[in-house]
């Protein structure tokens, strides 16, 4: 799911590991905000729909602003031609309950053995193309196949609400307007420029559209016309220019040929946990010198600096991630989400599954407990930078600060057994 913007909440995936929230595994790709109490978020419902009978004069004035920057009328007029305010695109925006998942619980669906499976099929039914792409943009088809695979299934869920209705109900609704303005100008961009009818501009209820979920910003800075037919078709049966307009947004980001995103890795007895999380970094043949090692016993070749990665602590699987993992990371910025795509593309190519156990009997934590130990490690002297439920490098260096100190193993996992141990 294309990433126009960093502070909205994202959609399938939208708080990173040891727990997150999910929508699906990964098949619809739209912005998600945080979860709300139930009883708030009914009242801003019902509300929603009391307040929507001035969606029209909204419209009204919308469309004089899109005017005024370039949208012609008759574009304006086809684009909003029957379009109505709409509650369950608030509702779905408002009611969205947490599901805490651990990475692996994520992983058994987004590279389920049925997944793989399709992504082989839609390799190879797609070779001659996705064999095109890689030419042009030096992105591997099993990546690119990867990514389609985690959107919308190859191609299976799509998303069928309209996108202009869509965009003016989010808009209108004034929680994130500017963002969804933006958004809704973008798609009339695309409607001016004859890419797509209006009735034909389908996605998910935020507006991510087509096969690999581009939001109509990111659309118009990357997307490509790969058949050559004059129009980037990223909704049609034909997946070839979504397929390469992907392929081109990494290529953009610094997708590198021929290097992995990461390699699953085995660590020796002794090793300095401190050193792992994103922000260390050390060639593979530096890791080597330590004992790093791969599922196979050999060293890492080198394809460039690298950190090592535990996305389940010292008791899970690791992973000498390199700048790849980083360029797959703006397609969608949950370590869970680049972990999915990476080891689902390994796969569709014919590499094993994960070697190492997961501690598959931990659970996640909630956003509440996430937000507690955010908290007790601040007060305890390990500033998270602030409290917000997520748990990124911030937190994570608190983590490692407060295990260092109590003699545990400093891997920054966030677990349930943490937050025990702080209360």
């Amino acid at each position: 799911m294309i990433r126009a913007f960093a502070a909205v909440v994202f959609a399938a995936i939208t708080l990173l590991y040891p727990s997150f929230i999910v929508a699906a595994p990964a098949v619809e790709a739209s912005p998600r905000p945080q979860a709300r109490p139930p009883a708030l978020a009914d009242m801003e419902f019902t509300a929603a729909r009391a307040g929507h009978a001035g969606f029209d004069a909204w419209v009204a004035g919308f469309k004089r602003r899109a005017a005024a920057e370039g949208i012609a009328a008759p574009v304006l007029q086809a684009a909003f031609s029957g379009v109505g305010y709409d509650p369950d695109v608030i509702r779905l925006d408002r009611n969205q309950a947490e599901f805490s998942r651990t990475l692996w619980d994520y992983l058994d669906s987004a590279v389920s053995d049925t997944r793989v499976t399709n992504g082989r099929a839609a390799l190879d039914r797609h070779r001659t193309t996705l064999a095109a792409i890689e030419r042009r943009y030096g992105v591997p088809a099993e990546v690119v196949v990867a990514v389609w695979g985690l959107e919308t299934s190859y191609g299976s869920f799509r998303g069928s609400n309209d996108v202009i209705r869509s965009l003016a109900t989010l808009a209108f609704d004034g929680r994130r307007a500017d963002f969804f303005e933006a958004q809704l100008v973008a798609a009339l961009r695309i409607l001016q420029a004859g890419d797509i009818d209006p009735r034909s501009m389908r996605g998910s209820w935020a507006g991510a559209m087509g096969h690999t979920q581009f939001m109509p910003t990111s659309f118009l800075d990357h997307a490509v016309d790969f058949t050559g037919d004059g129009r980037r078709d990223i909704w049609g049966e034909d997946p070839t220019d979504a397929l390469a307009s992907t392929a081109a947004y990494l290529a953009r980001f610094g997708w590198q040929t021929g290097q992995p995103w990461g390699v699953e890795v085995v660590l020796p007895d002794g090793f300095d946990y401190a050193l792992t999380g994103r922000a260390v970094t050390r060639d593979p043949d530096a890791w080597a010198r330590m004992g790093v090692r791969d599922t196979a016993g050999r060293a890492v070749p080198d394809h460039g600096p690298a950190s090592i990665l535990l996305p389940a602590g010292a008791r899970g699987a690791a992973f000498m991630v390199f700048d790849n993992f980083g360029v797959i990371e703006r397609y969608n910025p949950a370590d869970a989400y680049v972990i999915g795509v990476g080891h689902l593309s390994d796969r569709i190519a014919g590499g094993p599954p994960i070697q190492s156990a997961w501690p598959r009997g931990d659970r996640a934590l909630s956003f509440a407990e996430r937000e507690e130990l955010q908290a007790r490690l601040t007060r305890a002297g390990f500033d998270t930078q602030g409290v917000d439920g997520r748990i990124g490098p911030n937190t994570e260096a608190a983590i490692r600060g407060y295990q260092n100190s109590a003699g545990l193993i400093p891997d920054g996992y966030a677990s349930l057994a943490l937050l025990e141990r702080l209360r």
